[in-house]
C-alpha cells in the first residue's frame, strides 16, 4: 500500500445558513456546520438514545462556494467529501489554539444536495441539474450532476421519515 489517505465523507444537515467570507485576494471561503446523528436502543433499559455530532466544514473551491451560497440553507441535507485539516491560530489573549475541520478544496472534494432545491432559495442559474432527488457539483470532474438517472423525483426537501427525529435538534 502506497502513501496514506485523508478523506472524510459526511451525510448530514446544516445547523445554520452557510457563512461566506471574501479574502483580499478575491478568493472566498464558505463555512458550514453539519450535524450527523446516530440512534440506538439501550440494551438494559430499552430506551431510545441519540447522539448528534457537529462538524465544521470550510469550502475553498469557488464552484462549491457558489453552490453553497445559492442553494444551501439551515436544515439542508448534504453529502460532502473533503479532507480533515487542523490549523493553528491565536485567540485574543495570544494563546495558541487548534481547530480541526473538514476542508473542501478544488479537485479533491464533492458537495451534493440530497434534498434538492425545492425548499432552497430562489431561482436556478447556470447549467446545473438541481431537480428533485438532489444535485451538486463534483469538483474532481468539474461538472454539475444530479442523482443517478437524471432529474425527476420528489422535490419534497428535508427529511421524509416519521417520528424518529428528536424534536430538540434545530432543523
Amino acid at each position: 500500500m502506497a502513501g496514506s489517505v485523508n478523506k472524510v465523507i459526511l451525510i448530514g444537515n446544516l445547523g445554520r445558513d452557510p457563512e461566506t467570507r471574501s479574502f483580499q485576494n478575491g478568493g472566498k471561503v464558505c463555512n458550514l456546520r453539519i450535524a450527523t446523528s446516530e440512534s440506538w436502543r439501550d440494551k438494559n433499559s430499552g430506551e431510545r438514545k441519540e447522539r448528534t455530532e457537529w462538524h465544521s466544514v470550510a469550502i475553498f473551491s469557488e464552484p462549491l462556494v457558489r453552490v453553497a451560497e445559492q442553494y444551501l440553507k439551515k436544515g439542508s441535507k448534504v453529502y460532502i467529501e473533503g479532507q480533515l485539516e487542523t490549523r493553528k491560530w491565536q485567540d485574543q489573549s495570544g494563546q495558541d489554539r487548534y481547530s480541526t475541520e473538514i476542508v473542501l478544496r478544488p479537485y479533491r472534494s464533492e458537495l451534493t444536495m440530497l434534498d434538492g432545491r425545492g425548499e432552497g432559495g430562489g431561482g436556478g442559474g447556470g447549467g446545473g441539474n438541481y431537480g428533485g432527488g438532489g444535485g451538486g457539483y463534483d469538483d474532481r470532474q468539474g461538472n454539475y450532476g444530479g442523482s443517478s438517472g437524471g432529474g425527476g423525483g420528489s422535490s419534497q426537501g428535508g427529511y421524509g421519515g416519521g417520528s424518529d427525529l428528536d424534536d430538540e435538534i434545530p432543523f
